[in-house]
């Protein structure tokens, strides 16, 4: 099995809040892919993401990294990275590393969409 796959999908109520739902494990002989789609969206001038970390099992200080890399930039662009569905391990890294100061996260795919909403 190939080590992470991405799927990314527009909401269904907006074309600029997009979906990318992660499959298996971000680490760094797979980070480069998630940075890759990552710089794809924002080329895209796509700046509203929700991260769907369901299929997620594990993700690393370099898979955070991704995410934080360009945050600034979105939310300068009335955007922002939520994040939904996180497994326990993904969850505990969340935790630990602090990153609940930094990023919202939601218990369902349809709460993460939702908060995009004024």
């Amino acid at each position: 099995m190939d080590g992470l796959q991405i799927r990314v999908t527009p909401s269904g109520g907006s074309d600029d809040l997009i979906i990318i739902s992660p499959r298996g494990i971000i680490d760094t002989t797979t980070v480069d892919r998630l940075e890759k789609k990552l710089s794809e969206l924002i080329a895209l001038r796509k700046y509203k993401l929700v991260i769907d970390f369901g299929n997620t099992e594990y993700v690393n200080s370099s898979g955070w990294g991704v995410f934080l890399r360009d945050l600034k930039m979105i939310r300068e662009n009335k955007g922002d990275i939520v994040l939904a569905n996180m497994k326990p391990d993904v969850h505990m890294v969340y935790e630990t590393m602090e990153f609940s100061q930094i990023f919202k996260s939601f218990d369902s795919l349809e709460a993460a969409c939702a908060s995009f909403t004024p």
